[in-house]
């Protein structure tokens, strides 16, 4: 393989900031000096990027995915070879995606097919969590084999009763097993039970539009499962890591908890910090493109959420990204809300968004990177290996001009779904060229990748544990 030199950039860690060159070679990251010392001068290279004027920085690690994901009687719209694509175009060079159990079926069976669905057609690398969808004594047993074999995560749903949804009672023997065998618990916590009855209600009263759906999954619902999600997993002594949090009440909950030195952690996702309620209730039927769970909060929660993201109290910002198409899939739910396809895409626009964020002074660089590549990496098993540029590090590497402007649009992202969440939003900040493992997927905003350059990555476990 040959050896790329990156020169010129202001490399960026969630560790530091300086003005160095980038040697790669053999797919891995050999060497960084400053830039007019020696030993860069004498380094030769079959490649050479100037990054003068731009970032250099680690390739996004995006914790949670759901190509192909099988949902309300359709299919999310991107595969993984579309997706992973998309992925690339937007810094991200690795993605943690969830296979799922079937009820009645092994956790096996659920991580074989979806190999058989990501193996051979990823443009970048990529690893599993697990949902358990049916938790038995033998798909208890089978959790130790899994960790055994990389896949270090478990998610759990209170939830879609009937779909994916457990009970107290098999969260705690999760939970329980978690604990033994060090794996970590991911948790999608809002009160399905009680959100069942609310959508009953307003269905009865003729209220089917989209905007109903975040109005029947109240903040208090999903600051009541987080408090019970965490007092099941001290009672478990298990580490529990809640996804997509969008509520200021379930912010507070996961900040008591770490203010206890538990090992709790929050994640949260762009559209809850740039998206609200308002577009939920976009005129027409054009509020169901933004139906998502947990749904998209009143604009007065953004700013608790960022607070969160900056203390700590809230650690990785992923997409969730999962998306239907408005024609045909999302189209499904009109004339009642509770059928519309939940989720939104993004797995594109996150890097961005957060450079955005940095731009309007939300967080500043070195956040950036901690929340959206080295965090996720130390969370889910993948550091350093992922996550940072140091000596022996994957060649994930991303040149991020700082001060290009962009609006996004459907027009020009390439994810396989008919609308942007962010149609017309105009943002400071785009990727220029990006390797994975040395190799380059996007140089200077061609796509010159393919499906099956992605590795499946094995992961340990959770690295922040007390």
């Amino acid at each position: 393989m040959s050896r790329t030199l990156i020169r010129g950039g202001l490399v960026i860690t969630a560790a530091e900031e300086a003005h160095a060159d980038v040697l790669v070679d053999s797919g891995r990251v050999a060497a960084l000096a400053a830039h007019e010392s020696s030993v860069a001068q004498a380094w030769t290279a079959d490649r050479v990027i100037d990054a003068t004027g731009k970032y250099v920085i680690p390739g996004g690690v995006d914790a949670h995915t759901h190509m192909e994901l099988p949902f309300g009687g359709t299919f999310a719209s991107d595969t993984f070879e579309t997706g992973t694509r998309a992925a690339a175009w937007g810094g991200t060079t690795t993605i943690v995606d969830f296979a799922v159990q079937s009820v009645g079926r092994s956790l096996r069976e659920g991580l074989d097919a979806w190999h058989g669905k990501a193996d051979g057609r990823c443009a970048i690398d990529y690893g599993f969590h697990m949902i358990l969808s049916d938790v038995t004594e033998e798909s208890l047993k089978e959790m130790d084999a899994l960790v055994e074999h990389g896949v270090t995560s478990f998610k759990l749903f209170m939830a879609y009763p009937g779909v994916f949804y457990s009970d107290d009672g098999k969260i705690l023997r999760a939970m329980q097993r978690a604990a033994a065998d060090g794996s970590l618990i991911m948790m999608h916590a809002e009160n399905g039970i009680a959100i069942d009855v609310l959508v009953e209600q307003a269905l009865a009263a003729g209220h089917t539009d989209p905007r109903y759906h975040g109005e029947v999954r109240k903040e208090l619902l999903e600051a009541e499962a987080t408090h019970r999600a965490i007092q099941l997993s001290r009672v478990a002594g298990c580490p529990l890591y809640i996804v997509h949090v969008s509520a200021e009440e379930a912010v507070a909950e996961i900040a008591t908890a770490r203010d206890m030195g538990l090992n709790v952690f929050g994640e949260t996702c762009p559209q809850y910090l740039f998206l609200s309620t308002d577009d939920l209730a976009r005129p027409g039927f054009e509020g169901a493109k933004y139906v998502c769970s947990t749904p998209l909060r009143p604009a007065h929660h953004q700013a608790a959420l960022w607070r969160a993201l900056r203390t700590d109290d809230l650690s990785v910002v992923s997409t969730d990204h999962c998306p239907f198409c408005f024609s045909e899939q999302k189209e499904l739910g009109r004339g009642d809300f509770s059928k519309i396809p939940n989720g939104l895409p993004g797995v594109e626009n996150r890097m961005d968004l957060l450079h955005q964020a940095v731009v309007d002074g939300h967080i500043n660089r070195r956040r950036w990177i901690e929340l959206a590549c080295a965090t996720p990496a130390r969370m889910f098993g993948l550091y350093p290996r992922k996550g940072t540029l140091a000596p022996g590090s994957d060649a994930d590497v991303v040149v991020y001009d700082p001060h290009a402007e962009q609006v996004l649009s459907a027009a020009t992202h390439h994810m396989n779904v008919d609308y942007s969440a962010y149609e017309g939003r105009r943002i400071t900040g785009q990727v220029e060229t990006v390797l994975s493992r040395g190799e380059l997927v996007i140089d200077q905003r061609t796509y010159t990748g393919h499906a099956g350059h992605g590795q499946y990555l094995p992961r340990t476990a959770c690295q922040y544990l007390i």
